[in-house]
This record gives structure tokens, C-alpha cells and sequence, in this order.
């Protein structure tokens, strides 16, 4: 994996090693700010007008004015820049810089803008292996819903993953699984059904997840949406995650308890392909599928 050689901030393409944020600004101030990760495959943008569209609701819901900025012509300008052909693209939208720190500051909040890309396997060794998980509790705030840099949480979830020898972290409250560190949760019952947690503020509207469900009714797969305890996932047939940067990663266990066989399963590996297949790969490429 290699990072950006030249990133977009506040109007102006500079290198990576040149980029500067006043120190002012209400994202680092406050964490005043959203963000969308979109990922790249073969040249092409995944699911980009679903990330926009999200990316809209946050700004909205945190009170910053959206940018001005042309945002898919500045996605594939990066893209071009850095000679992404595979990975993904950050962009981070705050409140902006405006004056000493104030709480409340102007009525109107001006956005500030850095964007970056990042070289990336979409589809690798965790796809294919699968990845181990602790269980914690979730201590974010709540409106999950909006996907802002306030990431504290999940930073410490991951931390204390890696500490136990795992990859990620499942985050549950009153005993029900919202989502991973930062991934949608799914299982898989003993049918063969499969269920992710219903939408509310309680958790993050995942792009991958939204597109996921629309595929797999097409492909006839039963998905249902509802809460389910952290339980129900340790004693599915089979669990997964979905989100842009892993795309979708296998569940072999939680606090080394095994799911399922403790090996992906053939409902995962599915939904894999049907997945794979909507990025544009050529699936036969992956033996282990």
C-alpha cells in the first residue's frame, strides 16, 4: 500500500509533504467535520453518488455549508494526480476556520476541504482469510448516523482488537451488535437468511451495506433488517462485515469464540461474488471463491 503524493486542501492541489490545515479549524477544534472514504476499482468510482448523498446528510446535520467545490471532477483529478487505478479516496469537509476558538461561532460555517488517496488491494488477504474480532462496549455518541471525524471510540476499539490479536472490534450496547469499529455487521442463520441491523441513529447507513441489500433481493437472497444480540451473532451459522475499504470481510470469531465453523462460509462467499461482481471484477481471478 502506498499513500498520496498530492492531496486537495481548501482550493488547491499541493503535494502530500506541503499540505498545511490551520490549527484554527473547527474540525480540529471541535471535530466540527464530515468525511466520506469511496473506493476505486479498475479507474472507476464505487457507489459515488450514494457517498455524496451521505456526505449531504452529515454536512446538513452538523451545520456546515456543503462546498462549492465540483466534487466529482476533484475525485477523478486526484484520481488522475496520483494514478489511482485501485483504492480509495478521502475526502473531509469542516466547519472551517473562523477566528479564536468560539463553540458557537458564525451563524454560517464556511467549509474547509482535504481530500487524499490511498493505493490499495480491495479484494485481499482478509477477504479471502477472514478476520478475528473482540467484542466491546459502544461508547459513541448518538447520532451514529452521520459520519463525522468524532472517531475517538473506534480508535480505542481497534487499539485494544490489535492489543488482543484480532483485527476489529464489535461494538454492542444493551447487549445488541450496532456495527464493527467501522463496518456494517452481518450474520447468517441456519436457512441460510441473512440479517444486518435495521437503520437509526444508532449506527452508520453503510454504502456498501445499501448496495449490498439492493443486490442480493436481486440475486433472491432473504435478507432481513432488525437488531440482533451480540448471542445471536456468536452462535450464527456464519457473520461478515461490509464496508468500503475491506468491501467484505469474513467473521471467523468473536473474543475467540468461533462463528459458525470458524472458517468463511458459503453464504459469505456468495455474497462476495454478487459484490465483486457489482465492483466490475472478474471473479474467476479469485480461486479461493
Amino acid at each position: 500500500m502506498s499513500n498520496t503524493s498530492w492531496v486537495y486542501v481548501n482550493g488547491e492541489f499541493v503535494s502530500a509533504e506541503d499540505a498545511r490545515v490551520s490549527p484554527f479549524d473547527r474540525g480540529f477544534l471541535f471535530a466540527q467535520a464530515a468525511y466520506e472514504v469511496t473506493a476505486v476499482y479498475n479507474g472507476k468510482l464505487i457507489d459515488f453518488e450514494g457517498h455524496l448523498e451521505r456526505l449531504s446528510r452529515t454536512l446538513k446535520g452538523i451545520e456546515v455549508i456543503e462546498p462549492d467545490e465540483d466534487l466529482d471532477t476533484l475525485h477523478h483529478q486526484l484520481m488522475e494526480r496520483n494514478k489511482l487505478t485501485e483504492g480509495l479516496i478521502y475526502i473531509q469537509v469542516t466547519g472551517g476556520v473562523h477566528g479564536p476558538r468560539d463553540f458557537y461561532g458564525p451563524e454560517d460555517l464556511a467549509s474547509g476541504i482535504f481530500m487524499f488517496t490511498t493505493h490499495k488491494t480491495l479484494i485481499g488477504d482478509l477477504a479471502r482469510d477472514g478476520i478475528a474480532a473482540i467484542s466491546v462496549e459502544d461508547t459513541r455518541w448518538k447520532r451514529r448516523d452521520m459520519k463525522t471525524t468524532q472517531l475517538l471510540s473506534q480508535t480505542l476499539a481497534y487499539r485494544a482488537a490489535r492489543r488482543a490479536g484480532a483485527h476489529t472490534a464489535i461494538m454492542h450496547e444493551d447487549g445488541f451488535v450496532t456495527e464493527a469499529a467501522s463496518a456494517n455487521t452481518w450474520i447468517v442463520m441456519g436457512d441460510g437468511t441473512l440479517i444486518t441491523r435495521n437503520l437509526s441513529h444508532a449506527l452508520l447507513p453503510g454504502i456498501t451495506r445499501e448496495s449490498l441489500i439492493r443486490l442480493l433481493n436481486e440475486e433472491g437472497l432473504k435478507v432481513e433488517e432488525r437488531a440482533y444480540t451480540l448471542d445471536e451473532m456468536l452462535g450464527a451459522s456464519e457473520a461478515f462485515t461490509s464496508s468500503t475499504g475491506v468491501v467484505i470481510a469474513p467473521i471467523l470469531s468473536v473474543d475467540k469464540q468461533p462463528i459458525g465453523t470458524g472458517k468463511p462460509g458459503p453464504v459469505t462467499r456468495r455474497v462476495q461474488q454478487v459484490y465483486y461482481q457489482h465492483l466490475g471484477a472478474d471473479i474467476k481471478a479469485f480461486s479461493w471463491l
